[in-house]
């Protein structure tokens, strides 16, 4: 008979292995807690964003320049695995058009459009993303995804919403056209005008109205007929869907593939085969790059989304399982004949409106997009491309946002330098070049900010023991102490910046004895700046001024006590600021500044 310590022993090791499997794998969590309730809300939120979705897919793969059926396949066991390792209960991975953009632009340097070496660069495409978020996830890097500041992701998503959106026009004109950028693919369109299929353009115009009149006005319209809220609801998701079936009958009855009017053709029927991407050495170093951007947009949208809709319901995702995740779903993509997969915007807000309370709902939608694939993709035969043109078009616009320039320039300056260049940079050179741009931006920009940090002089506010800046309160001060406020963590390149304030500050005034360097805001010293704080501390004893610190947290205390920097310090370290000028000022009485 086993020992009481040894049970107690063998419990705890059942709960930490209980525990670490539930992290790895959320589905243990939420799925032991699954009712019949929450299986109806998750089998009706999986149902109108089947019926959104499957549009949507065939859409995406046409943009990425791929065989509609991929994207089908995209939706089906890349949902299953993010049901099954993904933290967020709302979030809807698929085919999205930024990454389908991406996807297009990274495999149109490889290959010819529909070709087979197309397609299965985009599947490899799909395998890198994937090892490369579950890299990161299992090294919880998620934080690099943090060099991406929002507006500039604003700024690159608006330009990739006008690139896909004129990208499309050639499909509403029935043209042939080219182009990465949108010079390039306006010229292209432009020179192409005289070949305009007017039947296809009636389609086009038409699908396009229609569905921006869904979007905003087909609710309200049903709702004033009498209509509940949520049925409405569900028609107006249901709009892409009227818009391919109506579309697709007047193609067949009238012949219009006959009349020049580019149709789908034929897809093949049945569940996504066993694929393998390409291993080439070769082929992966021209992907990769592409994979490592794709892989960080992908990221950065879907857990913005995943967190915005968590916080609504007070739940909590976490990053790095999230970076498992999509990184599962990338590599389901890719063994299952699809492209690189992310958390979509539209979908998950529809996701997480029609009730999806579990991951569960993403595992229902696969299913209903496999039967789709099963028994609907005879009937898209003679779905006109037009149509699917019309889709995108109406889902990037929500992309496109202009505000995100008003919002900067009145905020900051820099930030709106960097949202402004990344979208001119997109428009001009591709999405490559512009995404690539954005983080360069986004590190230089957090360079600059952080190169310059903000300094104060600070004095006390009379009949407290708080410090403020003398150039906005009214403070006391002593002339032979000066007190100066850090407001940023100190690291190579803003140490200089620290060391030429301080010695203009000191340069040609007599009465200064004691400086302080208050340190509520300085997270860290790294060794540049701690060989400039022993520079200012040299320097500073030459002129016969003693150097002091206050306010230094733990973590910054703990390395300079590892240095000889406290033991060469020619002042004290002070536990606060209101301790540090009480014990200095006792040569001189304060002054109001």
């Amino acid at each position: 008979m086993p020992k009481p310590c040894a049970i107690c022993l063998r419990n705890v090791l059942v709960s930490f292995n209980l525990q670490a499997l539930r992290r790895f794998f959320p589905i243990l969590d939420w799925g032991s807690r699954y009712n019949r309730d929450t299986l109806t809300n998750d089998g009706i939120a999986a149902l109108i964003v089947t019926i959104m979705l499957i549009p949507q897919s065939l859409a995406y793969a046409l943009l990425a320049g791929l065989p509609a059926e991929m994207g089908l396949y995209a939706s089906i066991l890349p949902l299953v695995a993010y049901a099954i390792f993904g933290t967020s209960r709302a979030l809807a991975v698929g085919p999205v058009a930024v990454v389908s953009l991406m996807t297009a632009a990274a495999v149109g340097n490889m290959a010819l459009q529909g070709t087979a070496e197309y397609a299965m660069a985009a599947i490899t495409l799909a395998f890198l993303s994937g090892l490369i978020l579950l890299a990161m996830g299992l090294f919880r890097l998620g934080f690099l995804a943090n060099f991406l500041s929002h507006p500039v992701i604003a700024g690159f998503i608006t330009a990739s919403g006008i690139l896909i959106a004129v990208s499309q026009l050639k499909h509403i004109l029935g043209v042939s056209a080219s182009g990465h950028t949108l010079i390039e693919t306006v010229q292209s369109i432009v020179s192409h005008l005289g070949q305009i299929n007017y039947i296809t353009l009636v389609i086009g115009v038409s699908a396009t109205a229609f569905l921006f009149w869904v979007r905003k006005g087909l609710k309200p319209f049903l709702i004033g007929r009498g209509l509940t809220p949520r049925m409405a609801d569900i028609a107006t998701k249901a709009g892409p869907v009227a818009a391919v079936v109506v579309t697709t009958l007047v193609s067949l009855i009238f012949g219009l593939a006959d009349h020049g009017v580019k149709i789908v053709g034929d897809v093949p029927r049945g569940l996504p085969p066993l694929t393998l991407p390409v291993f080439s050495g070769e082929v992966w170093s021209q992907l990769f790059g592409a994979a490592v951007l794709i892989s960080i947009i992908g990221f950065v949208e879907s857990v913005s989304v995943a967190q915005t809709l968590a916080a609504k319901r007070r739940q909590r995702i976490v990053p790095d399982q999230e970076l498992i995740g999509l990184g599962a779903s990338n590599i389901a993509a890719a063994v299952s004949g699809g492209y690189p997969v992310t958390g979509g915007f539209a979908r998950s807000v529809v996701n997480f409106d029609a009730g999806a309370e579990t991951p569960a709902a993403g595992a229902f939608t696969a299913i209903g997009i496999g039967l789709a694939a099963l028994f609907l993709t005879p009937l898209l035969y003679f779905l006109p491309i037009a149509t699917l043109a019309a889709t995108i078009i109406v889902a990037v616009m929500s992309l496109v946002d202009f505000s995100i320039l008003r919002g900067t320039w009145s905020y900051s300056k820099a930030d709106f330098v960097a949202v402004l260049a990344t979208i001119l940079l997109t428009l001009g050179f591709g999405v490559e070049t512009g995404v690539s741009a954005g983080v360069i931006l986004s590190i230089g920009l957090h360079l600059y900010k952080t190169s310059r940090p903000h300094i104060a002089e600070v004095g006390l506010v009379p009949g407290t023991e708080h410090f403020r800046n003398i150039k906005r309160h009214e403070v006391l001060t002593a002339p032979h102490v000066v007190t100066i406020r850090v407001d940023e963590s100190l690291y190579f390149a803003n140490a200089r910046y620290l060391e030429d304030y301080i010695y203009d500050r000191v340069a040609d005034c007599d009465e200064i004895e004691h400086i302080v360097l208050m340190c509520p805001a300085v997270n860290e010293i790294d060794h540049s700046a701690l060989e400039s704080l022993e520079a200012i501390n040299l320097r500073l004893k030459d002129q016969g001024i003693s150097l002091h610190l206050s306010e230094v947290k733990g973590p910054v205390m703990d390395r300079l006590q590892k240095s000889h920097f406290l033991q060469s310090l020619t002042g004290q370290v002070f536990l606060s600021q209101f301790a540090a000028i009480k014990a200095l000022e006792g040569q001189a009485e304060p002054q109001s500044a």
